[in-house]
């Protein structure tokens, strides 16, 4: 089988700090290859891949000023596009622009959808709704609940690149974006209201800095920390080290990769009961899944009752890069065979 796997370019492939759609479109290129697959990958010219790489901008668009963000995503996405003939499927993790190609080619298209970038980009998922679609939840469907949608594809992680920490300090932890749909907010509330140490990673959007500006740094202190966007290996033990990681989200959540990446270290999850959480966190024995602040106020408390060794647990059953692949590979075939019938 011939894949070609479309990235984004706003980070590299894998990212070095940042880029969660970059990292499963790596994980899906690189496995595939070992797999036996013949895969091509579409991404940046310093993506690092053990695929076949193709690529059109040089480096990652949000670390290049000089690089016109919509000159390179065109001439990005018109590439594949160009050379579909080559390929019997195509897997897109580039959101829903390059759906606007999917009618000039015969090749089938496969569309992981990793979150929607706004309300209107829906206008064409509507109009190219006969492509296939992976949902990374079941709930991340309510957005778009019209698309032919194959099959849901969790996330996974190579659980080898996590090690496991039975002894955690005596510090919370949040990272990843910092936004108010995340809640960051609401854990710094609760960090002053109630005395714990919170350490705070992660990278903050332009449309966020004057979130950032006045509801996080006014309350950053000696026990409230803001540690920037940190590397790979300082993250995993960041989050390892830490007690629980919070994730108190006012906006459903279309999976929560880093959720996972937490479990697996062994750190237990506290995140409010929207979109995705009720899928990845099992309540009461991998963290808590609250409906309010006061609950999690209450089951903050309790953290430590919960086993890290059932945190990594639940990842090692449901959320390792060998199931993703496996279940991608069902798809791949079963897509083809739709076609062949």
């Amino acid at each position: 089988m011939k894949l070609a796997i479309l990235s984004p370019i706003h980070w590299r492939t894998p990212p070095k700090k940042y880029g969660p759609w970059e990292l499963i479109a790596s994980y899906i290129a690189d496995g595939m290859t070992k797999r036996g697959y013949d895969v091509t990958l579409y991404a940046t010219g310093d993506s690092l891949t053990s695929a076949k790489l193709r690529w059109v901008c040089p480096r990652p668009i949000m670390e290049d000023p000089k690089l016109e963000a919509k000159v390179y995503q065109y001439l990005h996405t018109a590439l594949v596009f160009e050379e579909a003939s080559n390929y019997d499927i195509i897997h897109n993790h580039y959101d829903a622009y390059p759906l606007v190609f999917s009618k000039l080619v015969s090749t089938p298209i496969l569309t992981t959808i990793h979150g929607f970038s706004s309300t209107q980009v829906v206008e064409i998922y509507k109009k190219y709704s006969q492509n296939f679609f992976v949902s990374i939840s079941n709930a991340d469907r309510r957005h778009a609940p019209f698309l032919n949608y194959i099959d849901t594809v969790y996330h996974g992680i190579p659980l080898r690149e996590y090690y496991f920490n039975p002894n955690p300090e005596d510090y919370f932890v949040y990272l990843g974006r910092i936004s108010p749909d995340k809640g960051v907010h609401l854990s710094v509330k609760l960090a002053k209201k109630l005395g714990f140490k919170l350490k705070i990673a992660g990278i903050i959007d332009k449309k966020d800095k004057c979130y950032f500006e006045k509801e996080i740094r006014p309350n950053l202190s000696s026990e409230i920390e803001y540690l920037g966007v940190v590397e790979e290996e300082e993250k995993k033990r960041l989050v390892s080290s830490a007690i629980g990681f919070l994730h108190l989200n006012t906006y459903p959540e279309g999976f929560g990769l880093t959720l996972i990446e937490s479990m697996a270290l062994g750190t237990p999850v506290i995140a409010m009961n929207r979109g995705s959480i009720p899928e990845v966190v099992e309540n009461g024995k991998t963290g808590f899944v609250v409906g309010s602040l006061k609950q999690a106020e209450v089951q903050i408390k309790k953290v430590d009752k919960i086993s890290r060794l059932e945190c990594r647990r639940r990842v090692e059953e449901n959320f390792t890069l060998e199931k993703m692949l496996d279940k991608y590979e069902k798809v791949y075939n079963k897509i083809l065979n739709l076609r062949k019938a």
